[in-house]
C-alpha cells in the first residue's frame, strides 16, 4: 500500500525500497508457515510484487462460463484508487441494447455508476468505440449522449469518438493501471427473465467465459 502511494507520486526508487521490504517480509512468513493454503497465497503475492518491482506487472483472471461474483465493482475496485481523474475505455461493441440480445449500452452505463459513486474522483471519461451498423445507429447515438448529458449532472465529461478500424477492448485509468478484458464489458450473460436473481446485481449474473489481463503501464507511452 505505501509502495504503491510512492509510486503514484513518481517516487519510483523509494515505492523500489518498499517492494523489497515486502518481499523479504513475506518471504520470511512464508518460512515460519506450515499453513500449504497460506504459503500458496504468500508466494502468489511475492510473484506478483517481484513483477511490480520490475516494472513488468500482469496479472491475470479466468472467469469461467457461467461463474458469478464479477460485477464490475469486484473486478475493479481495486485499482479504481482516490487519484483516479481520467478513464479510457476502448470497446468496439458499445451499441444499441438489441443488437445481438446484448446489453452493451446498459454494461457501460453501469460502468459509469461505478465511477460515479467512487471513491476515485473522475472528471474525464473517453469512449472509444464502432458505430452499430444497420438501424441500430441513431439509436446507439441518443443513448450515448444520455448517458454523456446525464453524467454531465455529477460533474463529468463523457467524451465519444468512433472508430471504424478499432478491435482492442481495453480500459485504462490514469494512475498506470490496464484492464484488457477479452469480452470487453460486454460478459455477462443475458439474464433468465426480467424477475430473475441477477437481473439487478451483476455479482449474482452468470458470465460469459473470458480472460482478464491486468497491467500496470507506468513504462509504457500509452498514457
Amino acid at each position: 500500500s505505501a509502495a504503491v502511494g510512492l509510486d503514484l507520486a513518481s517516487r519510483f526508487q523509494e515505492s523500489l525500497v518498499c517492494y523489497q521490504e515486502g518481499i523479504d517480509l513475506l518471504l520470511q512468513v512464508v518460512k515460519a508457515t506450515k499453513d500449504e493454503a497460506k504459503k500458496h497465497r504468500y508466494r502468489q503475492k511475492i510473484s506478483e510484487l517481484l513483477f511490480f518491482s520490475d516494472g513488468k506487472y500482469h496479472k491475470q483472471i479466468r472467469i469461467e462460463e457461467n461463474a458469478t461474483g464479477f460485477g464490475y465493482e469486484k473486478l475493479f475496485q481495486e485499482y479504481l484508487t482516490e487519484i483516479v481523474s481520467e478513464v479510457w475505455v476502448e470497446d468496439p461493441y458499445i451499441r444499441h441494447v438489441h443488437q445481438a440480445s446484448r446489453y452493451s449500452l446498459y454494461n457501460f452505463l453501469r460502468f459509469c455508476e461505478m465511477l460515479v459513486k467512487g471513491p476515485c474522483k473522475v472528471k474525464t471519461i473517453h469512449l472509444l468505440t464502432s458505430y452499430d451498423e444497420g438501424n441500430g445507429r441513431s439509436q446507439q447515438i441518443s443513448g450515448l449522449e444520455e448517458i454523456q448529458q446525464s453524467l454531465r449532472n455529477y460533474g463529468v465529461t463523457l467524451n465519444i469518438a468512433f472508430s471504424s478500424s478499432i478491435h482492442d477492448r481495453e480500459i485504462r485509468f490514469n494512475n498506470g493501471w490496464m484492464i484488457k478484458i477479452g469480452r470487453g464489458l460486454d460478459y455477462f450473460k443475458k439474464p433468465q427473465g426480467r424477475f430473475s436473481i441477477g437481473y439487478c446485481d451483476f455479482d449474482l449474473r452468470p458470465c460469459h467465459e473470458t480472460t482478464v489481463d491486468v497491467f500496470h503501464t507506468k513504462h509504457t507511452k500509452k498514457m
